[in-house]
């Protein structure tokens, strides 16, 4: 059983599952007018945009969707190379569910791992792709060759759980799941007071032995495979419209200069920054809804 309870989170959403090529993927759409792809990041499931997507649905035919190896998605072996876990893959997963729905065309939204899910879907399907919008990332070959102290410390997780089959995976089983899952999202200087109960409630019964082992190939493949692909395709810059959004009192903030960085890989850059940590659509919600709808709504693609 699915998480069910979650529905009057997504009041008026349908709720399926789609199989792709690759996995199984569990998701939620509603709503009406050009259809906005919504992707979660780690340790989170397509719940975190519970607070704007309803509002966005006004306006947009919404598609949450839980990342393959996340939430109720199924969670494939990720192969010796890691590349059932790499971003490209992921990207594949969310062509081929947009596709069963209907859609050819679309904007996409996605936060931390599902933002770099993103990038890849405009890399590898830039006829698809209209606009897109990162919430707390810059690309990851950047991050990965610009690495400070304080992005070090604070995202150590990246290099642990990137850690050969099972070490990572025990140690996070061992410390516990459900302190595992709190611990992730009390980041520092913010607090847990903008998850809901509800919210809450899922991640932690989605945070499973098998969720981790997922997540833990995702950050595998993220040192390696995806690196490849990265470099394969550093001398093309995205040309479609990009929106970057990130936290005052993030991870990021503290170590990169977003804009600056997504200019590298893309030719036309807006954003800003928000009053928030790393979870924005969660914990400045009106604002990342405001910034979300001016953006995809907007018929101009000048940059600002």
């Amino acid at each position: 059983m699915t998480g069910t309870q979650t529905t009057h989170m997504f009041e008026g959403f349908a709720h399926t599952q789609i199989e792709t090529s690759g996995a199984r993927i569990n998701l939620r759409h509603g709503g009406s007018g050009p259809p906005l792809l919504l992707l979660h990041g780690n340790p989170l499931t397509h719940v975190m945009w519970h607070k704007i997507a309803p509002r966005l649905a006004e306006e947009f035919t919404v598609v949450a969707a839980d990342l393959r190896g996340y939430g109720d998605s199924s969670k494939p072996e990720g192969g010796t190379d890691h590349s059932a876990y790499s971003f490209r893959a992921m990207a594949q997963d969310q062509v081929e569910v947009m596709q069963a729905l209907g859609f050819t065309e679309y904007y996409v939204c996605g936060h931390d791992r599902g933002g770099r899910a993103a990038h890849r879907m405009a890399l590898d399907y830039p006829n698809r792709i209209k606009k897109v919008a990162f919430l707390d990332i810059v690309p990851t070959h950047h991050l990965l060759n610009n690495i400070k102290k304080a992005w070090a410390v604070d995202s150590y997780h990246w290099f642990f759980m990137a850690q050969p089959y099972d070490y990572p995976e025990q140690m996070i089983i061992a410390y516990g799941l459900e302190r595992y899952i709190r611990r992730k999202l009390d980041k520092k200087g913010v607090g847990m007071s903008a998850f809901t109960p509800e919210a809450l409630a899922e991640y932690i019964r989605c945070c499973t032995p098998e969720n981790i082992h997922a997540v833990c190939e995702n950050y595998r493949a993220a040192v390696s495979i995806d690196l490849i692909h990265d470099e394969a395709d550093l001398q093309r810059k995205l040309a479609l419209p990009v929106l970057v959004l990130w936290g005052e009192r993030s991870h990021v903030n503290r170590s990169y200069q977003p804009i600056a960085a997504w200019r590298e890989r893309a030719i036309d850059v807006r954003g800003k920054m928000l009053a928030c940590g790393h979870y924005p659509a969660e914990q400045v919600p009106d604002e990342t809804y405001a910034e979300l709808r001016a953006f995809f709504s907007a018929g101009t693609t000048d940059s600002t």
